[in-house]
């Protein structure tokens, strides 16, 4: 029978080798779900892998779906090697494009194309505010930040909803809750005409060589990651606990501001009731799918955009659910942790005894 043994050390191989098995596993079972809906399995993985991927307008859209997930999960993989639990991106996701969108509606037919930077400012500004809070917790009443946190995304759901049903609800827009429509000089510029690409897909891969120099290049990033690993040698060292804990949750929230103000400064062009999509939860996954390493998260946030793209073309094409998205994010989730089981273990095969 097979059992599993603990490995003197961990495997360097399966530490990589993980997240391909768990895609696999992904897949195979994601075949499975669809024959016991009833739908063809070929054309249903063929909304998921391909259809993303098979065209320069899709290529496009799958970079715009990309790009805050790419965002977050860069804060998310500082926080986490900090051994710092934030679990609510999405509210600070949804605060710093509240902050942004605030910016945004200032502007009039007069306003010069500066007030990007502003917004842009702003959404990073309401992120880190939102995270400080968690953070202002943990420090002064060493209250738990996975919950508190998480308690926050509720919150900021709540402020945006205030917001669009209230004081902001557009005038002119037939009752609909949303705010007005952004004016084209807040818009983030985008890369190339006919797509939806924006400069936010650069700073997001600016943002991947920054957290790389960071994270292995720097005293303040080694500090980070031997608090998260010995918090008792980071101690011994002179390293504050404070300090990786502030650090750790203001930069998360920043880059979760940053990918709410490019998102509504972007694509959507307006504070609506639906700027929660989920993007701060699956940011998460993309961050362990990628490693916690800068370079593996441009590739499980290019998979997490094709799950997102995937979805919505089957639940367009094949008539499957909405939460078919969900769905397949969760089966890669456990997945991954089934098989980050052969990191620390290896399987032997042990005969019965007779």
């Amino acid at each position: 029978m097979l059992q599993l043994e603990l490995r003197p050390q961990a495997s360097a191989l399966w530490r990589y080798a993980s997240p391909i098995l768990a895609l696999f596993i992904t897949v195979a079972l994601g075949i499975g779900l669809f024959v016991l809906l009833g739908k063809d399995p070929i054309r249903g993985l063929q909304m998921f892998f391909w259809e993303p991927l098979k065209s320069s307008y899709a290529l496009g859209e799958l970079m715009v779906k990309a790009t805050p997930l790419l965002v977050i999960a860069l804060g998310l993989a500082v926080c986490f090697r900090s051994n710092v639990w934030n679990i609510g991106a999405e509210g600070q996701f949804v605060i710093g494009a509240v902050a942004a969108g605030g910016v945004a509606l200032l502007a009039d037919k007069e306003t010069g194309r500066w007030i990007v930077v502003a917004v842009v400012l702003a959404g990073v500004a309401g992120g880190m505010f939102w995270a400080a809070i968690t953070a202002w917790l943990r420090d002064k009443f060493h209250a738990n930040e996975i919950l508190v946190s998480l308690m926050l995304v509720y919150v900021a759901d709540m402020v945006l909803g205030y917001l669009v049903y209230g004081p902001w609800k557009d005038p002119a827009g037939y009752n609909f809750p949303q705010s007005k429509t952004f004016e084209s000089v807040t818009q983030i510029p985008r890369l190339m005409s006919g797509s939806r690409v924006s400069v936010g897909l650069l700073l997001a891969l600016v943002g991947v060589a920054a957290v790389w120099v960071f994270l292995f290049r720097t005293r303040s990033g080694f500090a980070q990651q031997v608090g998260g690993l010995a918090p008792s040698a980071a101690r011994y060292a002179g390293f504050s606990s404070r300090k990786a804990l502030w650090l750790a949750l203001l930069t998360s929230g920043g880059a979760a501001g940053l990918a709410g103000a490019l998102e509504v400064a972007g694509p959507i062009g307006q504070l609506t009731p639906y700027i929660p999509s989920g993007y701060g939860f699956a940011a998460i996954i993309v961050a362990f799918v990628g490693r916690l390493h800068p370079v593996g998260i441009i590739f499980s946030a290019v998979l997490m955009s094709m799950f997102y793209i995937g979805g919505e073309l089957a639940q367009s094409r094949m008539g499957l659910p909405k939460s078919i998205t969900g769905v397949f994010q969760g089966l890669l989730l456990f997945s991954l942790l089934v098989c980050d089981t052969l990191v620390a273990y290896r399987l032997r095969w042990q005969s019965g005894r007779v």
